[in-house]
């Protein structure tokens, strides 16, 4: 779907956001409490959306993807409408496509992308990100994964955490960063490799139980010697730093799409309730005390959706490279991604409150997007580290 580096979005991505809508709320949304009690990850409707054309949005038609019908806005718009249900399957989309199929297209070599983009794109199979470690999350540069090269393979030892889609049973592969040796400066030299599902060492831990996004797939990664053909370096050896801080970006500003479906659905489950509920011989929307809280519901709403698809068109525009500037587009994605975050945040508490009681009964979906929206603040960067981003933008020396 072209578009200028106007961040207004067009009439075809209004039409594309009905059809997504329609999709979320046929196949997504009467099953969504269900999946979420019971820690359950639907594959099946993974399958349907990759039939929909949802993995593929930002991919070449050669792997099966939209191509010029495509584009990040396309693809936020998606992550916005089915968040706007579902958090869960918002994420599993977002990673999908920002953390599994991005990073190879982008990096990969064409026999990479031929073996693994077209099974990625059709969802029908997927792929996570293997960045964080225990002791290595905001700052990444403290990777301690290594892999080292023996008779031309990557023999790969380390732990991962918090990796979605990582042990899904259709996931196919994971990138992981890792220390591969020192720059002449004496630095850490952190490249990307990929790692086959299936691979001997190579273990997807017990699923965690978190707090929230119940039904996506995260799981802890072990290396145990595991062991890879060399061909399996993602990009040239000892950019993957610079590879994860660009896949970052990108993720940022898809993070901020799932945040506004949340502060979509927030508002609208708000308005609805408000409407409905009866106190003292009238529906409570009509206190001022309710009223106004809702209003700044929708204030959220309308800041961040338009911070969102300005960062998402500043990306479209820079495919040909006469658009935004990388540092422009950088600043862009940490504004967003804190500001709708936080909003998101905050937009949760407002509907629980509206809601009461019932609010904290999990029967309603307010009790479900309060329980998701936090680690919105955290993934992809923190919401200190956006702070860091941004400062550091206006030319401040921050640490």
């Amino acid at each position: 779907m072209s578009q200028s580096s106007s961040f207004e979005v067009s009439r075809e991505h209004e039409e594309f956001r009905r059809s997504v809508r329609d999709f979320a709320e046929a196949e997504i949304a009467p099953h969504a409490a269900r999946w979420d009690r019971d820690h359950h990850f639907p594959v099946d409707v993974v399958r349907k959306m990759g039939a929909l054309g949802l993995f593929g949005l930002t991919a070449p038609e050669e792997y099966g993807g939209a191509g010029e019908d495509g584009d990040f806005t396309s693809l936020c718009v998606a992550i916005e409408e089915i968040g706007r249900v579902d958090q869960s399957l918002g994420i599993t989309l977002e990673a999908a496509v920002g953390l599994g199929i991005n990073p190879i297209l982008a990096y990969g070599t064409d026999e990479q992308r031929r073996t693994w983009l077209p099974d990625l794109v059709a969802g029908e199979r997927l792929a996570g990100f293997g960045l964080t470690e225990p002791g290595a999350g905001s700052d990444a540069g403290a990777t301690t994964t290594r892999a080292v090269l023996e008779n031309g393979e990557w023999v790969v030892n380390g732990a991962k955490q918090f990796i979605t889609n990582s042990g899904s049973e259709i996931t196919s592969l994971v990138t992981v960063t890792a220390r591969t040796g020192e720059t002449e400066a004496g630095k850490a030299e952190i490249s990307t490799i990929i790692v086959p599902s299936g691979t001997p060492g190579f273990t997807a831990e017990k699923a965690y139980d978190k707090l929230g996004w119940h039904a996506s797939d995260t799981h802890p990664l072990t290396f145990e010697d595991a062991r890879v053909p060399e061909a399996n370096l993602l990009g040239a050896r000892g950019r993957g730093y610079a590879q994860f801080l660009a896949t970052l970006d990108d993720g940022r500003v898809a993070i901020a799409a799932l945040a506004v479906g949340c502060i979509q659905a927030c508002l609208d489950l708000s308005v609805e309730y408000a409407g409905d509920r009866q106190t003292f011989g009238g529906p409570i929307g009509r206190k001022q005390g309710v009223a106004f809280q809702i209003a700044d519901l929708e204030v959220m709403l309308h800041a961040s959706r338009l911070l969102t698809y300005r960062a998402a068109a500043m990306k479209d525009s820079m495919r040909d490279g006469s658009g935004a500037s990388t540092k422009d587009f950088k600043q862009a994605a940490a504004v967003a991604k804190l500001y709708a975050t936080e909003s998101a945040v905050t937009a949760t508490r407002i509907a629980t409150q509206v809601f009461g009681g019932y609010g904290f009964m999990e029967e309603y979906p307010v009790a479900r997007f309060y329980r998701d929206a936090k680690v919105l603040e955290i993934g992809e960067g923190t919401s200190e580290v956006q702070r860091m981003l941004i400062a550091r933008g206006l030319g401040l020396p921050v640490e």
